[in-house]
């Protein structure tokens, strides 16, 4: 039996995501700096913290580990977490009636055959907001759900109701592509999901 992935994230959302398709995870956040340097592109920037991730966690053991950053992108500009509901507020306006991109980058690193082995993956979804009145807009920052997200929404809670279309992996806007990452995990040899364990009838 294999033993547990280890997760490298704090984020309840990558580990519900894993544990529901039947994967066991163990997590161990890593404690990385997550500021972007000046003029960073934003896919050069969630690479580089996802690796930053992995490779913390994955000093500690030889077990395979899960690394992933996501970062909402605007006219290439890297819109982060919300430090406060004011800017909450601003990003959400910004988004307004427009489309952007959601970019996750993830990072598995582990032992195949007695050798080190690294598999990246970038994934990017378009996703297309609604034109936010006034009242939805402080409704939605009252609510208080964008607190630890990047570009200050959840699509997978209330904030989905901000969401007019979704171009691409809709798990990846929620902070994991899973599909990405399951067939990674097939090709490195490494933990799967139940569901996915055997062979199809």
């Amino acid at each position: 039996m294999s033993l547990p992935l280890l997760l490298a994230s704090a984020s309840p959302r990558r580990r519900e995501m894993l544990e529901r398709v039947g994967l066991a995870i163990e997590v161990q956040p890593p404690d990385v700096d997550e500021t972007a340097h000046d003029g960073e592109a934003p896919d050069v920037y969630v690479a580089r913290i996802a690796r930053s991730k992995a490779i913390a966690i994955a000093r500690r053991g030889e077990r395979w580990v899960l690394a992933a950053d996501t970062t909402v992108t605007l006219d290439g500009a890297i819109l982060g977490k919300a430090e406060s509901a004011e800017h909450a507020a601003r990003m959400l306006r910004t988004l307004s009636g427009r489309s952007h991109r959601v970019l996750t980058a993830f990072v598995l690193v582990g032992e195949r055959d007695g050798q080190a082995c690294v598999r990246e993956g970038l994934v990017a979804t378009e996703v297309e907001m609604v034109e936010l009145d006034a009242g939805t807009l402080a409704d939605y920052v009252a609510s208080g759900e964008w607190r630890g997200k990047a570009g200050a929404y959840a699509i997978q809670g209330i904030g989905a109701a901000l969401v007019g279309a979704v171009r691409g992996s809709v798990t990846n806007v929620a902070g994991l592509p899973l599909a990405e990452v399951l067939a990674a995990l097939r090709e490195v040899g490494g933990p799967l999901p139940r569901f996915t364990a055997g062979t199809p009838a």
